[in-house]
């Protein structure tokens, strides 16, 4: 039997979970690419969800979900938003990034936040999604750290040890690249804190699986302000 972290407060999130005349928890949801997994419900196996994850030429390792907050893992949660289903809604003050699936529901994951990840707030589209991406530091960076001056031409080869991890969304207003991303990070520590570089990280795991659920053009929203501020 798998210990699953915080099982009652989390069967309260997510039962009763309704969408389009089904249910949404166990089953697959109304929104996003077809063939996706199944939304984590109250019986959801996290220690094979956040396991070893073998990937290409890849295997990224293992989360040791059990030692961070259980709010940053993986898991459908209630949340009212005016935006349609099937729009991801970034909120970097309080590390959260949500899937919207309608009926006043998300599908929430943990997310790191980096000095990029608070200079830019909008609307955009997922424009390009690249898997094990090459990553290219930028020039501000690069003028805090000269030796990264080597990867700026060809760009720092996929890997373990990338800093953009297993996927990459590129985030687009219209014909501009806002040089926004949503990432996999090689830090896994990093997630739930502000870090000091990167736009918006994500556990390898997770960031595979929104990945995998969401197709291009989906709309994303940063926020521009903490929503629990006035609640604060």
């Amino acid at each position: 039997m798998v210990e699953r972290p915080g099982l009652s407060r989390r069967s309260i999130l997510t039962g009763s979970l309704l969408l389009a005349g089904g249910a949404l928890a166990g089953c697959q949801t109304a929104v996003g690419l077809p063939d996706q997994a199944e939304l984590p419900d109250e019986d959801f196996d996290y220690a094979s969800a956040y396991a070893a994850l073998p990937d290409g030429d890849f295997t990224w390792p293992a989360i040791n979900y059990k030692n961070f907050d259980e709010s940053y893992l993986r898991q459908v949660v209630e949340y009212k938003t005016r935006e349609m289903p099937g729009t991801i809604i970034v909120d970097p003050y309080n590390n959260y990034l949500y899937w919207t699936l309608g009926n006043k529901k998300a599908l929430r994951y943990g997310i790191g936040v980096g000095r990029a990840g608070f200079d830019w707030s909008g609307e955009a589209l997922v424009r390009v999604k690249r898997e094990h991406p090459i990553w290219r530091p930028p020039r501000e960076m690069i003028a805090r750290k000269p030796s990264l001056e080597r990867y700026w031409e060809k760009g720092y080869p996929p890997g373990l040890k990338n800093p953009l991890g297993a996927r990459a969304m590129d985030l687009w207003q219209g014909p501009v690249d806002t040089l926004y991303r949503i990432h996999g990070t090689n830090q896994p520590s990093s997630i739930g804190k502000s870090v000091s570089s990167g736009c918006i990280r994500m556990w390898q795991q997770d960031v595979i699986d929104l990945f995998n659920r969401v197709p291009l053009r989906t709309k994303v929203v940063v926020l521009s302000e903490d929503p629990n501020a006035d609640a604060a």
